[in-house]
């Protein structure tokens, strides 16, 4: 069975990227998931003076562990001023001086969401443009504009969009 990780770019207790990446696992079948939190892979702020006093802290080396060894990566990352949350740029900071080429291939749903109209599209289009020098290999990207009108009970509620995530994961699937 293939195993997949689904996180989100964020370390809000209450992510609503991470409620959208289990749901959007939950639509890939015939795999195993492991749901990850940044909040378990507590790292230093990135600094080459930190790194060059300390060495590289063991969560990063984990958590690059553990995208090395999964078969597939769902990703949704938290918008933060039209950019990365800090929390997932300083990991990906600390993973890159690991393995520059971080994401190793693995077939990648990437999307994002956040609580207005462009459904995090800003930081989309940077990881989009960025991911691929790291080795993503982005099968599908999905936005969910307005979270809380869209996202109910655990499940996308709009049929459009519901719809257009069902195609991405079937499409990620496929990929697996």
């Amino acid at each position: 069975m293939k195993n997949i990780i689904a996180f989100a770019g964020s370390n809000s207790k209450t992510s609503i990227n991470k409620q959208l990446a289990i749901y959007a696992a939950s639509l890939v079948e015939k795999v195993e998931t492991t749901v990850l939190d940044l909040n378990d892979f507590e790292l230093p702020l990135y600094g080459i003076d930190y790194e060059n006093e300390h060495g590289i802290p063991e969560n990063a080396h984990k958590f690059i562990g553990l995208l090395k060894n999964t078969d597939g990566i769902i990703l949704s990352l938290a918008e933060h001023n039209g950019a990365y949350s800090t929390a997932f740029k300083n990991l990906f900071d600390w993973m890159s001086r690991i393995d520059g080429k971080l994401f190793f291939k693995k077939p990648m749903l990437l999307m994002a969401t956040s609580p207005g109209g462009r459904g995090g599209l800003s930081v989309l289009d940077i990881a989009k443009g960025r991911f691929p020098f790291h080795d993503a290999n982005i099968i599908e990207s999905f936005s969910l504009p307005f979270f809380g009108a869209h996202f109910k009970a655990n499940k996308i509620v709009d049929e459009a969009l519901n719809t257009q995530l069902q195609s991405a994961a079937t499409k990620f699937q496929n990929s697996l």
